[in-house]
């Protein structure tokens, strides 16, 4: 089967309304039985920044709250057929980053004990022009890396 390698084709069968995806879910995936949640938040202004007159513009206010634990993986980016939550910022990809439950072994396994299993949510960038990170460090495309509660995630320049 597919890894969680890119997938370039059609021959692979991950077409979804019409559009080939990025990429294919992993034989690790799965849905999670802890509840995540994912606040998108506006980033905040430079100190230096003139601030707004306007009392209604808010900094750094909560913009939405996605509860992401219904599914195994949830796709970022412009492209709204696909995109599990689209993201119009014009810097972002049509199929930008997704976001993927992964149940592997437990790093605190007791020798002689039945192998445990710990889903946790995987980032991954899907070869986009202008990044994704995970508290302001680019991630390497094409690669899995585990997120952490608190983590800060941005996608290209959005802000």
């Amino acid at each position: 089967g597919l890894s969680g390698a890119l997938a370039n084709d059609t021959k692979t069968g991950n077409v979804y309304n019409g559009v080939t995806l990025k990429f294919s879910e992993p034989a690790e995936a799965r849905i999670p039985n802890t509840r995540w949640r994912l606040y998108v938040f506006r980033k905040k202004a430079p100190q230096n920044a003139p601030s707004s007159s306007d009392p209604n513009k808010k900094d750094d206010g909560l913009i939405d709250t996605y509860h992401i634990s219904r599914q195994s993986a949830y796709l970022f980016g412009r492209e709204r057929k696909v995109a599990d939550i689209p993201v119009d910022h014009p810097s972002l990809s049509k199929q930008h980053a997704v976001l993927q439950y992964r149940a592997l072994p437990s790093k605190q396994q007791q020798i002689g004990a039945a192998i445990k299993l710990q889903c946790k949510p995987y980032l991954m960038d899907l070869e986009s022009t202008n990044g994704t990170f995970i508290n302001g460090a680019r991630l390497d495309p094409a690669r899995y890396y585990e997120l952490r509660k608190g983590d800060v995630i941005t996608l290209g320049a959005s802000s």
